[in-house]
């Protein structure tokens, strides 16, 4: 008999075919039929069993029903196509804004190991959640981006480093969340781990968890403290009683700073009451208790309204500060952000490279190729397979764009 357990598969029946349950958010099917080709069989959760076959062949066939099986990779939530970016998929973790490691030249590193999110917020500047037209989600192995996290902290040459992990949506649907946190702290370089989260799937446990996995702070997107208001902005049913049951917990295990977004015309009267809530349950420790976000409007993303003058921002802010008598204005300061070490461009603009396509973007007709170790976003893309001349159009923090040639 083999015995097959694994830690982020787990198995259930569904009519003729076995649901395999990837990362808790993420899913494919195998046919009945294909298991019984190696034996009879049996699931429990995260294990299968097969009578009458040996451990290591029951492995070796079983492991290509999982590599078929990955190439058909859905969205739990949105029932899209995912891609599992891991070591061995030939797909780089930096040239794109949608998952890997982000570097825009300081002691600040972002991860993002996944794409999705759970509400639908009218303002979201990447068109993420429930009605969002993006076409295709992606998820990181964790192994793969702490070894090229680890590789740009090195690189770096910095005493001081910043790990923010966020996504382009709910950075807590990553199911090796905890675990991530864990490893980027045995880093002796990282001095501080963020996590950015619209807060709807906190509890005590998972706030203990990362805590205890070395979270040092918690940006809680929480923009309204009215019902109304926060359905509005949210785009869905939005748990603020939840949210604001579970906020005061956070500061008993790690740093909270609120980091709600001004929507003109929404939540004007929201932001004092948001600032002193967070004052209240002891927000701001080692960093401010709020801070407010000005809406932008961005050319893939949801403008409910026109974004107001970085300049009328400000002085709305001070107004209240000056009003309240409360501080309502940060900036990177007070997070010991400073300019670091610019990761080097393999292409400047202008550049003619030749790319090989890996796999779907985003957006629609929007292919991800791939050189010299760099992810290229190449729009207007019909062909799905191979290699593509294209000229580099946008390199800014090693994001590449590329336009195709003909």
């Amino acid at each position: 008999m083999a015995e097959l357990v694994f830690k982020d598969l787990s198995f259930e029946e569904k009519d003729s075919k076995i649901k395999v349950n990837f990362l808790r958010t993420f899913y494919f099917y195998i046919d009945n039929s294909a298991l019984k080709n190696i034996g009879n069989y049996k699931i429990d959760k995260n294990k299968i069993e097969f009578l009458n076959i040996n451990e290591s062949r029951a492995n070796r066939k079983f492991n290509i029903l999982l590599l078929k099986g990955f190439t058909q990779l859905k969205n739990s939530l949105n029932n899209k196509p995912a891609v599992y970016i891991h070591k061995n998929s030939g797909i780089p973790l930096i040239g794109t804004a949608y998952f890997g490691l982000i570097d825009r030249n300081t002691n600040l590193i972002e991860l993002r190991p996944i794409t999705s999110c759970n509400l639908n917020c009218i303002f979201c500047s990447v068109d993420e959640g429930i009605s969002s037209k993006k076409k295709v989600d992606f998820v990181v192995e964790k192994d793969y981006l702490m070894e090229e996290f680890k590789n740009l902290v090195d690189f770096k040459q910095e005493a001081y480093i910043d790990a923010h992990i966020n996504a382009q949506g709910e950075p807590l649907l990553y199911a090796d969340i905890a675990d991530l946190v864990a490893d980027i702290a045995k880093i002796p370089q990282v001095k501080s781990i963020s996590i950015d989260t619209n807060g709807t799937l906190l509890n005590k446990q998972l706030i203990d968890n990362l805590a205890t996995a070395g979270l040092t702070r918690i940006n809680l997107s929480l923009h309204a403290l009215s019902q109304e208001i926060a359905n509005k902005m949210a785009g869905t049913s939005y748990n603020l009683k939840k949210v604001m049951e579970i906020a005061p917990y956070i500061p008993k295990k790690m740093d909270l700073i609120i980091t709600p977004v001004w929507l003109q015309g929404y939540n004007d009267k929201e932001l004092v009451k948001l600032a002193k809530f967070a004052q209240e349950i002891g927000a701001g420790k080692r960093c401010p208790a709020i801070g407010i976000q000005n809406f932008l409007n961005y050319q893939f993303g949801r403008n409910p309204i026109k974004s107001v003058n970085i300049g009328v921002f400000y002085k709305k802010l001070r107004d209240l500060e000056q009003k309240h008598s409360i501080k309502l204005i940060c900036n990177e300061a007070d997070f010991k952000i400073k300019k670091s070490r610019q990761l080097p461009k393999p292409f400047k603009k202008g550049d003619i490279v030749k790319a090989k396509l890996v796999c779907q973007g985003r957006l629609n007709n929007e292919m991800l190729a791939v050189a010299q170790n760099r992810v290229i976003s190449v729009p207007n893309c019909y062909q799905q397979h191979g290699f593509i001349r294209l000229k580099i159009r946008r390199t800014k923090h090693n994001i590449f764009l590329g336009k195709l040639l003909g």
